[in-house]
């Protein structure tokens, strides 16, 4: 029987990848307004590359835009990017389906768990500027766990829990960061088609395309 349910954040509980690209172009337009010559089409362009190369959660991001833009004096810009960039997270909503969901399964007495890579702060931030942050009885980012979502992750999490694998499931977007390390893991796994990692073959248990679809998998486990 399923007691406990793990869920990655981005693009399976709120919409990543939309919400980086407008805040991205809302920092571009930004820049613009104060000044910067050129067109949004090219500077998002450079923009994507330095993220490409330097990873999604490159904090100076804007710093190195400037750099290639070759701007002498690049303060004003960095501050009006920066500032646009963080206004747009007044936008962030989860998924509609989301907390419905999820008032249901603790209704139902799962134990809801968040399991995700990445900086704790930033994904402290999203749960609370969506209001779910007090579905969730712990939440596991990897800065804290000490290890990316791998098999060992997941083993240090059941560990501290003191949880049989075999009572836990988890729900996520990526083949390579959910749902592999966690069956590697021994827990079941819910793979959700929808974001940039929607595509793919997988080895998931389960495939959805709407989290609604859970409540009646996880009953039926």
């Amino acid at each position: 029987m399923i007691q406990r349910i793990f869920f990655d954040i981005d693009d399976t509980l709120f919409p990543t990848s939309e919400f980086a690209e407008l805040a991205r172009k809302n920092a571009i337009r930004a820049m613009i307004e104060q000044g910067v010559q050129e067109s949004p089409e090219y500077l998002y362009s450079v923009l994507m590359r330095i993220f490409e190369k330097k990873g999604s959660n490159y904090s100076k991001a804007f710093d190195e835009l400037c750099v290639q833009l070759k701007i002498k004096r690049p303060a004003r810009f960095i501050a009006a990017a920066v500032a646009a960039y963080h206004n747009t997270k007044s936008s962030i909503l989860p998924y509609p389906e989301v907390p419905i969901l999820l008032l249901k399964l603790r209704e139902h007495g799962y134990h809801l768990f968040i399991a995700s890579n990445g900086d704790a702060v930033k994904q402290w931030d999203k749960l609370i500027r969506m209001g779910i942050e007090l579905y969730f009885d712990d939440v596991f980012v990897s800065e804290e766990v000490g290890k990316e979502k791998s098999k060992l992750f997941f083993k240090r999490v059941l560990k501290q829990l003191k949880a049989n694998p075999k009572e836990c499931i988890m729900v996520g977007d990526r083949e390579d960061a959910d749902i592999l390390p966690a069956k590697l893991a021994g827990l079941k796994t819910v793979r959700i088609r929808r974001g940039k990692y929607s595509k793919g073959k997988t080895v998931a248990d389960f495939e959805i395309k709407d989290l609604r679809e859970l409540e009646k998998i996880v009953a039926n486990l």
